[in-house]
């Protein structure tokens, strides 16, 4: 029997392990290739949303903005990836799949739940946005150079401020991370509040500190080689990677 531990009005699996994590991407592909036209559909929201920045950032002659764009990028993708729970909980349960019932998903249950976690993801994305200027401007006015300059990262304070930037922007997305991996399947799946659903997402982390520490290296790693590519490999990365967390959010939390 699978060790637990019960949170609020769950309980969480206490004994998660590497072969849940492959079980979770091979369900992920396979709901990929049954309803390709959803996966589709929400990443290329996060494609067209990729390259608009970019050209904006190239226009601009902010090119270097760009790392840290592209850094905080992640942090939305679990809001992003809210459409894909709902279709992977309506192909588990049997039901039918409509763009009516899956769009509709984005309004959560009714309780504003899942807009509440909407902006406070929003607001982190902010923050980071804003962290991420006050630590450019540092290193920037150590340099002399001036921002429009890549050349700026090959500089001793270019790559200083890339360790720094580096460092807590991995600090705050393991901290998104923790709060959303779980939420947010949770707030698609049952009628519970975001508080609730954080703690949840929070107990699952702490129970399980390894297996979900590889699961978000997984999703870190995947979704920034996806951009490489002009940001098309998310067609496929962010649908497949959306998909294995609800089955590995399914394995790891119950009704108590």
């Amino acid at each position: 029997m699978a060790e637990q531990v019960s949170v609020a009005s769950a309980t969480v699996a206490r004994d998660l392990r590497m072969a849940d994590l492959r079980a979770a991407l091979a369900a992920g592909w396979g709901d990929f290739l049954a309803c390709p036209a959803y996966g589709l559909f929400f990443a290329s929201i996060y494609v067209v949303s990729g390259l608009f920045l970019y050209f904006a950032l190239v226009v601009r002659g902010q090119v270097a903005w760009l790392i840290p764009a592209a850094a905080g990028f992640p942090l939305l993708a679990p809001f992003v990836a809210v459409g894909l729970y709902e279709v992977s909980r309506r192909r588990e349960a049997g039901l039918p799949r409509s763009w009516r019932g899956v769009l509709g998903a984005l309004r959560g249950r009714g309780d504003d739940q899942l807009l509440m976690m909407g902006g406070f993801v929003f607001v982190g994305f902010t923050f980071w946005i804003i962290l991420a200027h006050g630590i450019f401007a540092i290193f920037l006015s150590e340099s002399g150079m001036g921002s429009e300059s890549i050349a700026f990262l090959s500089t001793g304070a270019g790559m200083m401020m890339l360790a720094v930037g580096g460092a807590v922007g991995a600090m705050m997305a393991l901290v998104f991370y923790s709060v959303t991996v779980m939420s947010l399947p949770m707030l698609v799946d049952r009628e519970v509040d975001f508080l609730t659903a954080i703690i949840v997402s929070l107990a699952t982390v702490r129970s399980n500190p390894v297996v979900m520490l590889v699961w978000a290296a997984i999703i870190g790693t995947v979704l920034f080689a996806a951009m490489i590519p002009a940001f098309l490999g998310l067609l496929v990365a962010l649908p497949v990677l959306g998909h294995a967390t609800w089955h590995l959010y399914r394995r790891a939390v119950r009704e108590r």
